[in-house]
């Protein structure tokens, strides 16, 4: 039987902060069309397909080359649903038509920074180590073991007093999601429901291929870099 890879963009529709994120433009065109782009690039993608529950992104996502091969039920569909059922879903649906799912990739839609050369990267790390998942990572700017946080009595105290004195260079490196892509295999991935599994390998992102986009402040200076990054080459 023919197995499948498939990219799968998780976009429903309703965003608060930033209304119509998910298919706002972005440097000229929909945000949601740099992921379609780059899952395109990447060449290793039998479908291409956006979950979502908004016809005016399926649209969007149609004319920018991807599938919306179904509309995403409203109780997968709200301000608190984790992206794992959302995920479980789409490859739920393409079981029911008769087909199967070995690889699946989520490409977050307000990733512009999202490189097809990356998903590669985590494509061959997932299939050659024979893994569960594979998703983008980048370094914390300043090394986490020195943060500070506020207590009960409005004093600055730190997390860990005990490096208070440790040298920089002596602290282990600490990395956050890049909240970009996540490759799994999708038969460890039915059974587990994780993504953070615990023989996922990491593909480490550069920081400033990594931004989080939340606020109109944000996508602002998101905008500014990917203007910067795109004149050098870099994206």
């Amino acid at each position: 039987m023919f197995e499948l890879n498939v990219a799968i963009i998780p976009a429903r529709g309703g965003s608060k902060r930033i209304p119509g994120k998910n298919i706002r433009k972005f440097s000229g065109k929909p945000i949601i069309a740099y992921s379609i782009k780059a899952a395109q690039e990447c060449k290793v993608f039998d479908r291409i397909i956006v979950s979502t529950d908004c016809k005016r992104i399926a649209e969007v996502a149609k004319s920018a080359g991807a599938e919306v091969p179904f509309i995403r039920p409203s109780e997968l569909s709200d301000d608190h649903t984790p992206t794992a059922p959302v995920l479980e879903h789409a490859i739920r649906w393409f079981e029911s038509t008769g087909e199967t799912v070995k690889y699946s990739c989520c490409i977050y839609p307000t990733a512009p920074f999202v490189r097809s050369e990356d998903l590669l990267k985590g494509y061959k790390l997932l299939t050659e180590k024979n893994i569960s998942s594979v998703f983008s990572i980048t370094e914390f700017e300043f090394t986490i073991f020195r943060g500070l946080k506020i207590n009960d009595e409005g004093f600055v105290e730190m997390f860990w007093p005990e490096h208070e004195l440790t040298r920089s260079q002596d602290l282990p490196r600490a990395y956050h999601d890049a909240g970009q892509f996540y490759w799994f295999d999708s038969a460890k991935f039915l059974r587990n429901k994780q993504l953070y599994a615990k023989d996922a390998k990491p593909v480490i992102l550069p920081r400033y291929l990594v931004q989080d986009i939340d606020t109109p402040e944000d996508w602002e200076f998101a905008e500014l870099m990917y203007e910067a990054c795109r004149k050098k080459g870099l994206l």
